[in-house]
C-alpha cells in the first residue's frame, strides 16, 4: 500500500511539473483564435496546426542574432569557466600549499560580499570591456560556489596517487590532466552544467554592459519582447484585429525556441549530476 500512494503522488508531481511544458508546446501550435477563446486545461493543439510563430520567431533578425551571440557565450564561456575554475580548485587542493587555508578564505569571502554594482560596472567600463560580449564573459568568469565544489572533489582523491606520480617525476599538469580530471569527470559535468546554464539564462548582465541590439544575448531579446513587448517588425504582416491572438502565440513560440536547447543538452549530463554534487559535498 505504501509503493502504490507513493507512485500515486510521485506520479501527481511529475504530471504538474511536466504539464506547463506540454501547455506551452501545445499552445505554440493551436489555432490563435481558437486557443484565445479556450479555458481551462489543454490536453491536444486547438483548430488546425500552425508553425506561424515559429516562422515570426525565425525571420526576426534580433533573435538569430541573440541566438549566435548566445552560442558565442556559451562555448567561449564555458572554456574560460572550466579552464580558471579546475586551475584555481586544483592549486586550493594541494594540501602542502603555503597559506591554503587563507587563500580559501580569501574565495570564499567573496560568496557573501561583492564590490556592488555602480563598481562593478565602472570596473568593466576601465577596462574597455563595455558594450562587447566579453563583458558577459570575463567578470564572471570563476564562479565562488562552483570553485569550492571543484576544490572538494579534488580533494577526495587520495592523496597516494597524486604522491606516487610525484615520485616518478609528473609534474603538476601531468597530474591534474592524467589523475585529476579523469577522476573527477562526473563533478565536471555537473561545472559544465551549471556554467552552461548561467550562461544561457542570463540576461541582466548585458542589459547593463551592452548598448547595441545586434550584441543583444537571446535572453535579452526575449525580455525586451516579452516583458516589454516589443514585436516591431514581427507583428508588420499581421492585421491588428489579430494582434493580440498572434502575440499569444509568438509568446509560446518563443519559450519553446529559447528553452529547448538547454532542455537537450541535460539528459545528456543528468546521470552525472547527483553523483559529482555529492562528491563535492562530502568533504569541505
Amino acid at each position: 500500500m505504501f509503493t502504490v500512494v507513493n507512485y500515486i503522488i510521485l506520479t501527481a508531481i511529475a504530471i504538474a511539473c511536466l504539464y506547463p511544458f506540454y501547455f506551452v508546446l501545445i499552445a505554440s501550435v493551436s489555432d490563435p483564435d481558437a486557443f484565445m477563446r479556450h479555458g481551462g486545461l489543454l490536453l491536444k493543439p486547438l483548430g488546425d496546426l500552425t508553425f506561424a510563430g515559429y516562422q515570426m520567431v525565425f525571420k526576426n533578425r534580433l533573435v538569430m542574432s541573440g541566438f549566435a551571440n548566445t552560442f558565442f557565450i556559451l562555448f567561449v564561456g564555458l572554456v574560460f569557466n572550466l579552464i580558471l575554475t579546475v586551475l584555481g580548485a586544483y592549486v586550493l587542493s594541494i594540501r602542502e600549499l603555503m597559506l591554503r587555508r587563507f587563500l580559501t578564505i580569501l574565495v570564499i569571502v567573496t560568496m557573501y560580499f561583492s564590490g556592488g554594482l555602480i563598481p562593478t560596472y565602472l570596473n568593466v567600463k576601465e577596462l574597455g570591456m563595455l558594450n562587447s560580449v566579453w563583458s558577459l564573459i570575463l567578470p564572471g568568469a570563476i564562479g565562488t560556489s562552483n570553485l569550492i565544489i571543484m576544490r572538494s572533489a579534488f580533494m577526495a582523491v587520495p592523496e597516494s596517487l597524486s604522491e606516487a606520480a610525484r615520485i616518478d617525476g609528473a609534474s603538476h599538469i601531468q597530474i591534474l590532466g592524467k589523475i585529476m580530471l579523469p577522476l573527477v569527470k562526473a563533478t565536471l559535468a555537473v561545472m559544465v552544467l551549471y556554467y552552461a546554464v548561467s550562461h544561457w539564462n542570463s540576461w541582466f548582465s548585458a542589459s547593463i554592459y551592452l548598448r547595441t541590439p545586434s550584441k543583444y544575448p537571446l535572453q535579452l531579446v526575449l525580455r525586451n519582447i516579452l516583458v516589454e513587448s516589443q514585436m516591431g517588425d514581427m507583428m508588420q504582416d499581421i492585421g491588428a484585429a489579430r494582434a493580440p491572438q498572434v502575440q499569444q502565440l509568438l509568446k509560446y513560440a518563443l519559450i519553446v525556441v529559447s528553452s529547448l536547447p538547454i532542455i537537450c543538452i541535460y539528459p545528456f549530463l543528468q546521470k552525472f549530476f547527483q553523483k559529482g554534487v555529492m562528491l563535492g559535498a562530502v568533504k569541505g
